[in-house]
């Protein structure tokens, strides 16, 4: 009893340490992101952050974020590894997929829309 406990605990462990458990944005960030439209093609996705707001790790696959609101943000990867972004509202930016925590460095709320496509054939 006591092997198979003691595995089932480390394997957690290294889920948790290896973002394993880290999810999709509307599932583990659903404060900060809300589906807007969804089709086999493509997902929208709102995104919100008050100022000075910050995520849990989560997942964004490929896509593109269009800014409605200034930007400054730090993204956190699940390295530590940090990037900076400023943006005006309107500017749009393709990001490859990501396991991330985000933060509104900002004194004022963010918005954005972050676009992803779900499949490459073009159809």
């Amino acid at each position: 009893m006591w092997p198979r406990f003691a595995g089932i605990t480390i394997l957690a462990i290294l889920l948790v340490k290896n973002g394993g458990l880290a999810q999709d944005p509307m599932k583990a960030e659903p404060r900060h992101y809300k589906l807007a439209f969804e089709n086999q093609h493509v997902q929208v996705v709102y995104i919100h952050y008050g100022p000075h707001e910050r995520s849990s790790l989560h997942n964004h696959a490929a896509g593109v974020v269009v800014n409605i609101s200034e930007a400054h943000l730090r993204l956190t990867d699940q390295d530590g590894k940090t990037l900076e972004i400023f943006s005006k509202p309107g500017e749009a930016r393709w990001f490859p997929p990501l396991r991330r925590e985000v933060e509104n460095l900002n004194n004022l709320p963010y918005d954005g829309v972050y676009i992803s496509t779900k499949d490459n054939s073009g159809h």
